[in-house]
């Protein structure tokens, strides 16, 4: 229900904010949104306290606003709308992939050449998640771009054209260059480079008005 969700004090950095919507570069370790009421340290909840009427906007209750997710433990570019015509254009632009996601990823070993990756992706298992490359399941694009090489992990940029859970992480792993810190998709490097979580951040993010960088 929409008393479900508290208001948390937790601060949040704005990075662009517009009539019915704003960005926040949402930080390690936080949820998007509650996934049961007494939870109260998400970004949502704190987005509460700024804007009460999104709540019941969208998908409502636990889920109000949120447009988009990002995993628990990956940063950067994360939108919410807080009016009910905003909130279903803009879902309707990632449905329609009309939007320019891109992605920071610190991965494994030497990703030497600039190539396009498009591969089925399911979720082999739930709780906690897990997806994997199958024969038949969601058809998957992105464009990886390497930025600067370093021992034993090379700096790239991931141009998402997909959205799919976990879709970085899980291609980047079968590609043979796991992100780095990542337990789940086995994120060791040659050199052992160790990360506490997924070294993975939402950089960029263009859909419609909306148009928001964040810096690392």
């Amino acid at each position: 229900s929409s008393a479900a969700l508290e208001i948390s004090p937790d601060p949040l950095r704005i990075v662009a904010e517009g009539s019915g919507w704003l960005v926040v570069d949402k930080p390690p370790g936080v949820g998007v949104h509650p996934l049961h009421p007494d939870q109260r340290d998400t970004v949502l909840n704190a987005v509460v306290a700024r804007h009460p009427e999104i709540i019941g906007i969208g998908e409502g209750g636990l889920r109000s606003g949120v447009v988009h997710r990002l995993d628990v433990d990956t940063t950067g570019a994360l939108v919410f709308a807080f009016d009910e015509e905003v909130w279903r254009r803009l879902r309707g632009a990632f449905s329609d992939h009309r939007v320019d996601k891109r992605y920071l990823a610190l991965v494994a070993g030497r990703f030497a050449k600039s190539r396009p990756v498009e591969l089925t992706l399911a979720v082999g298992r739930h709780q906690p998640a897990h997806v994997e490359v199958v024969a038949s399941g969601r058809r998957c694009r992105q464009h990886v771009t390497p930025i600067r090489a370093f021992s034993g992990a090379t700096l790239v940029e991931v141009k998402l054209e997909t959205g799919f859970l976990h879709q970085i992480r899980a291609s980047m792993a079968h590609l043979g260059h796991p992100v780095v810190g990542d337990r789940e998709y086995g994120g060791a490097s040659e050199d052992a480079i160790t990360a506490p979580r997924p070294m993975l951040h939402a950089r960029r993010l263009v859909v419609d008005e909306i148009s928001a960088d964040v810096a690392l």
